[in-house]
């Protein structure tokens, strides 16, 4: 009998969840600027991410195959973008580097230039104003706009 990629995936993730957990255990800030705290977040997150791993695992989808080597490029070629999204965000900016990462996911989905550059722009519009108006989470605009 094969085992699911899904459930594969599931393992994965469940492990990925309980890491995180575990270094936002170990966040320590010298001043309580909210009662919750910088901690609060990706716990939340790891919750979620242990809950659909779960699901994952108890009940995989009916694919029981690895996806295409396609598929895996794909995924690699996300990856990439995520990573030159986190080196150069504060370098470069909240603004410029989200929206330059999202065109770019954007188009690997088989988005069209404009309507991947729109999507771009708009998205990382919104989530700035979003972080920084209501959640009230400051962003770096990056070293061109100091």
């Amino acid at each position: 009998m094969k085992i699911a990629a899904d459930r594969i995936l599931g393992i994965a993730l469940m492990g990925l969840a309980a890491f995180i957990v575990a270094q936002a255990l170990s966040i320590h800030v010298p001043f309580a600027y909210d009662p919750v705290g910088p901690k609060a977040f990706p716990i939340g997150l790891s919750i979620m991410m242990a809950a659909f791993s779960l699901v994952l695992i108890v009940r995989p989808g009916p694919e029981r195959n690895w996806p295409s080597a396609a598929i895996f490029v794909q995924l690699g070629l996300v990856l990439l973008v995520l990573i030159v999204f986190a080196f150069f965000f504060v370098r470069l900016g909240y603004p410029l580097t989200a929206v330059a990462a999202i065109t770019a996911i954007a188009r690997l989905f088989g988005a069209n230039w404009r309507a991947a550059c729109l999507t771009g722009v708009l998205m990382a519009g919104l989530s700035y104003l979003l972080f920084t108006a209501v959640l009230e989470i400051s962003l770096p605009t990056g070293l061109w706009f100091s």
